[in-house]
Order: C-alpha cells, then sequence, then structure tokens
C-alpha cells in the first residue's frame, strides 16, 4: 500500500514539467506537494493546499558532487599548504602521493561517500592521480568502493595524468588498462592542461591523443583545464577547436575553466558560443579555485578567477558545480556536503538557487553532464529519495547550516553523526560541568 509524506516546499524545477495538476510557483519558485511513495519509488504527486501561515519544510531530490579527489581527502593535516598557494599544493600532494597506501586510500573513501550519502548525495565523479607509486593504490581503493557503493550511490573514476602522457605509447596502454578495469561509462580519462602556463604544442599533440583514445575507447573526458587566472581560456579553445575538427563523439567536460573569466564581454561570448558548439560541458570549482587562486604577495586579491557559470550557461553549455578538494593540500575546507556548496556559491557564484539556472548546476544540470539515469526530477516511478531540511524557505536555508533528513527508496536515513565525536564528547562535557545543557547543534 502507498505511503503518503507529509507536505513539503519542493522547486518547481526538480517536478515533472507535463504535471499539469500544480498550482504556480511562488515567488521561490516553490510548489506545495504531498507525495506518495511505495517500494522505493513515487507513486503520485499531488498538490497540497496551503493554509495561511502553514509551515512547511523545504526539500530537494539528493544532489550531485561532480568533481571530487576521494584518493587524496582528508590529506591536509599531514600535507597541509599553509600559503594556499598551487606551487604549495603541488609540492604537499606529490609528498603525499609518494607514501599513499591502499588502506590510505579505502579509508578516505569510504568516509568521504558515507558521509556524503548522508549529506544528500547521489553520485560522485572523482579524479584519481594515475601516475607513480600512489596510482595503483588510488585505482584498486576506488574500484573496490564502485562495487561496494554500487547498489547506493554511483561514483564515477577519472584518470588524471599530464595530459601530454596520452600521446606516449605508455598512456595509450594505461588507457585501455584503465577503461577494461571499470564498468560502462563509469571510467573515464582526464588530464591536466593549461595550469598554470598556457597550453603548449606538446599539450595539444596530447589532448588529440587523448580524444582520439577516448573516442575509440568509447570512455568520457574530463579535464582539469585552464586552472589559472591566465590564459585567456586557451586550454578551452584548444578543446572546443580539436573536438570540432576530429568530431570526437564522446561526452568531454572542461573543469575549472577559470582563465576565460578574464576576457573581455565580447572574446567571452565568442568562445562560449565555441563551446556550446562542440557541445563540451563545464564544472565549476569555486571553493578550491578561490581559495588557491589570485595570491599576490600576500594582498586580497582584486581578481577572482573563476568559470563564468552564467555567461556559459546563456550560450547552451551545461555548467555543474563541484566541491573539487576536501581537506587537501588544495583546500582545507569542505566536507562533501552539496547543501554547504550551494550556500557558499551564493555570493562566490552569484548562483541563487530560487532560480532554475542556479539550482541546476547542483541537480538536474550535474545529472546531465555524468549522465546519470535519473535527472533528479520527482515524476510517477521516480526514485523516492528526498533531502528535507529544517527550514521553510530559500533565506532559512541560506542563513545557518542546515539540520535535514535524507529519504533513500523511501526510508529514512540515520542523522550523520558528528565528524569528529570526540571533540564534541568534550564540549558535551564542558558544558555538563557547568550545569548547563550542551547546546549544540548536531550534524545532519
Amino acid at each position: 500500500m502507498p505511503q503518503l509524506l507529509p507536505p513539503l516546499l519542493l522547486p518547481r524545477a526538480l517536478i515533472d514539467p507535463q504535471l499539469n495538476n500544480l498550482p504556480p510557483a511562488d515567488e521561490g519558485g516553490l510548489v506545495a506537494v504531498r507525495l506518495s511513495h511505495q517500494h522505493g519509488v513515487i507513486t503520485a504527486i499531488e498538490a497540497h493546499p496551503r493554509r495561511d501561515g502553514e509551515l512547511l519544510p523545504l526539500a530537494l531530490t539528493p544532489l550531485v558532487e561532480p568533481h571530487a579527489h576521494l584518493d587524496k581527502a582528508f590529506s591536509w593535516e599531514g600535507h597541509p599548504n599553509p600559503e594556499g598557494t598551487m606551487q604549495g599544493a603541488l609540492a604537499a600532494n606529490l609528498a603525499e602521493h609518494q607514501g599513499r597506501s591502499l588502506q590510505q586510500v579505502l579509508e578516505r573513501g569510504e568516509r568521504a561517500l558515507e558521509r556524503g550519502w548522508r549529506y544528500g548525495l547521489r553520485a560522485v565523479r572523482s579524479h584519481i592521480d594515475s601516475l607513480g607509486s600512489g596510482a595503483e593504490p588510488g585505482w584498486q581503493g576506488l574500484l573496490e568502493l564502485q562495487q561496494r557503493w554500487a547498489p547506493r550511490l554511483c561514483l564515477q573514476l577519472v584518470a588524471l595524468v599530464p595530459v601530454r602522457h596520452w600521446a606516449t605509447a605508455a598512456g595509450a596502454a594505461l588507457a585501455r588498462q584503465l577503461v577494461s578495469r571499470g564498468s560502462q561509462g563509469a571510467v573515464l580519462l582526464g588530464g591536466v592542461l593549461g595550469a598554470p602556463m598556457a597550453p603548449s604544442r606538446a599539450d595539444a599533440e596530447g589532448l588529440l591523443a587523448l580524444l582520439q583514445l577516448a573516442d575509440s575507447l568509447g570512455a568520457p573526458v574530463d579535464l582539469h583545464v585552464d586552472e589559472s587566472g591566465d590564459g585567456g581560456g586557451a586550454g578551452v579553445a584548444m578543446v572546443a577547436r580539436l573536438v570540432r575538427r576530429h568530431r570526437i563523439g564522446v561526452p568531454v567536460t572542461c573543469s575549472h575553466s577559470c582563465s576565460m573569466s578574464q576576457l573581455g564581454a565580447a572574446r567571452l561570448s565568442r568562445l562560449a558560443d565555441a563551446m556550446a558548439d562542440a557541445s563540451l560541458a563545464v564544472v565549476a570549482l569555486p571553493p578550491t579555485n578561490l581559495w588557491l587562486l589570485g595570491h599576490a604577495a600576500g594582498n586580497t586579491p582584486a581578481s577572482r578567477p573563476l568559470a563564468p557559470i552564467r555567461q556559459l550557461q546563456r550560450a547552451g553549455v551545461t555548467v555543474a558545480v563541484g566541491g573539487d578538494n576536501v581537506q587537501d593540500p588544495w583546500h582545507p575546507g569542505g566536507d562533501f556536503d552539496p547543501l554547504e556548496l550551494l550556500r557558499f556559491c551564493l555570493p562566490a557564484a552569484h548562483l541563487a538557487p530560487w532560480q532554475r539556472q542556479g539550482l541546476a548546476p547542483f541537480t538536474t544540470a550535474a545529472s546531465r553532464l555524468m549522465g546519470l539515469e535519473w535527472d533528479g526530477v520527482l515524476r510517477c516511478g521516480a526514485p523516492a529519495d528526498l533531502v528535507v531540511l529544517a527550514a521553510g524557505s530559500w533565506s532559512e536555508l541560506l542563513c545557518r547550516p542546515p539540520q535535514r533528513r535524507v529519504l533513500r527508496a523511501g526510508q529514512w536515513l540515520p542523522e550523520p553523526a558528528p565528524a569528529r565525536p570526540e571533540l564534541a564528547a568534550q564540549l558535551e562535557g564542558m558544558a555538563a560541568s557547568h550545569g548547563h545543557g550542551s547546546g549544540l547543534v548536531q550534524l545532519g
């Protein structure tokens, strides 16, 4: 027998557009609905006649993380980069990579996926350092986690190497080996192009080799490209040119794409149009890019390179937003929490979630970019998966860290445990010793 959920506020952008039994959305793009579910799927979506003053919780469908680095996550404490520079990140990353073990990767990946799952993620794309001593532990561990988590969460894995490596015999062999180890569409090829310098002729040869290898193997591509304030989008321009000239048929994603934001409006518009014509997608990564880029002799940066999300959207480019690095040499913060990322991006990238194009990079556009079976839109037959918030409006979601409950296949997950339970217990003890309740806000 179907079960009926209490009434909720849902973005109209996340409800079947073919439904004609719902009232117009309010000024926040929200509608009040009642959802029924059975056997883990939605069976009915009906309008809820909202009474004056009735307070309803805001809900979203589970979100998507299109760009992460699970193999190095949570490594900041052992390999910090306190200056916050690209050079410092590269040096610390190399030192950590040389000592990386299978057990470390398994522990980091399991911790990341468990936290992301309970926060409300349903898919993650992770890049893996794929040359050097840490490469095999990275791939072995994350391929194991990919299988282990498959019933609950989609984990896609991307080979990360200098792009010119794909033009070598070793690169071609690596591509074939990695693609054969994963399930269809779950292993991608990638690389670093144009960061921190503009791409060279060797980069162009490596990029073409990568694109043709990927096309022959049926593997999508996801590049680290133009992760810099310099170069004026030379990397993404090269990708667009080669994809069109050689008629590459596999999906190609340009992660970062920061330096094109430094172009003037006319040149930026032309480049965005060329990217749309080549069917390129973009993953913008505000937390890491705003932390690492623009450092200048200890001054507050006057220019903050960041993918020009809204201009790309207007050109018809599919744009998703990711958290990128989590507590590693490239960025000391983050916790695989998509709602915190959404909250961060309101002031950082002017993405307002009450606008369809402001919400899409975390939901429907991210789903499309990753080629997921479910686009995150609620319709009859869709998964009965929700993130229900202790917030009655977008403003309440944005004004404080959100409390939430997560519904998976019609079943409520337990609330997440504190990230550092031993420290939370110490705070509880301090409050109790002074005769007060703890007042701690539980994670979740």
